[in-house]
């Protein structure tokens, strides 16, 4: 049973009107929670929900795990110039009570210990290899980007500050940028780079044919915690150019499917030959069936006999 916004009055995240918050949502989540009877729980995101659903469970004397999707500290360092320190201490403080704090590559796992988190735990990620795929009449005539000059430098994701998006789009390159996808920076993107294709939010067969036409995908981030974008541009063929920072290193690393480099534009160079076969064969490495195995393995069930028993009073 998913708890999620969509539950609850939400209003938007600030800066972010994209992400909803919900207002208030303490019984309603009690009440969901309660309804369902789980044998486990797991928190999703440190929002409103996560925190509801996080003192319910210690209220209830309950075990539940967490998972770290997101840099929220450098995320909101970017947005509002919080130090590091004083948003890691919040972080601490939410997960601290966690019997395992799911991450999805080894180089968080390391940071987040280093920054005293304790149960830290592996939940990787997986892709869908079936609609994300190499698709050779993409390129075509009746292929999405019919008519734009040669090599086309795809970026897919959130276009928000903390994606570093205008460090794709300020390099001069040749052939074309497209940007898939929306957010908060796109208008004053728009203005700004006016030679760039913004195509706005693609999904399913739109989404997967959009990988397939381009002939590279550029990945500015620096503060992704994995970036699933990439498994899917690599099953659909594309070579990455990426910063050598937490999630392509972890996805990419030194196997061969894209090159990583603090210059973006010779990354962007060097790794436009690499052949698509490459990159295919790389992200079949990812399977769904592992990733589900890992959270399953990684949750902490309870005796469904806690719902017999009154609520303690107290935490």
């Amino acid at each position: 049973m998913l708890v999620t916004p969509d539950r609850f009055r939400s209003v938007p995240c600030p800066s972010y009107p994209e992400i909803r918050l919900a207002i208030k949502p303490g019984r309603k989540v009690a009440r969901l929670i309660e309804a369902a009877q789980p044998c486990a729980v797991h928190i999703a995101t440190e929002g409103p929900l996560g925190w509801a659903a996080r003192r319910y469970c210690l209220k209830r004397r309950m075990p539940f795990t967490t998972a770290y999707h997101t840099r929220f500290p450098e995320y909101i360092r970017a947005r509002w110039r919080v130090p590091l320190p004083v948003s890691y201490a919040v972080m601490r403080r939410f997960h601290g009570p966690s019997s395992r704090i799911m991450v999805a590559t080894q180089n968080i796992e390391d940071e987040l210990a280093r920054r005293g988190f304790h149960n830290i735990a592996r939940w990787s990620r997986g892709v869908d290899t079936v609609l994300y795929r190499p698709r050779p009449e993409a390129k075509g005539e009746q292929g999405p980007f019919a008519g734009l000059p040669r090599p086309v430098h795809l970026y897919v994701g959130r276009v928000a500050v903390e994606k570093n998006v205008e460090a794709f789009l300020s390099l001069a390159l040749p052939g074309s940028k497209v940007v898939v996808g929306d957010g908060p920076q796109v208008d004053e993107l728009k203005r700004r780079y006016p030679d760039v294709v913004f195509t706005g939010v693609k999904t399913g067969e739109e989404l997967a044919m959009h990988y397939a036409a381009a002939d590279i995908f550029v990945f500015p981030s620096r503060t992704d915690t994995f970036g699933l974008v990439l498994l899917e541009a690599l099953a659909s063929g594309l070579p990455v150019a990426a910063y050598p920072v937490p999630g392509p290193l972890d996805v990419i690393g030194v196997t061969g499917p894209g090159v990583l480099n603090e210059d973006l534009g010779l990354a962007v160079k060097q790794a436009l030959p690499i052949e698509p076969e490459r990159c295919r064969e790389h992200a079949l490495r990812f399977s769904w069936q592992a990733s589900t195995q890992q959270f399953i393995d990684n949750l902490a069930p309870f005796e469904t006999a806690v719902w017999t028993k009154p609520m303690p009073n107290a935490a």
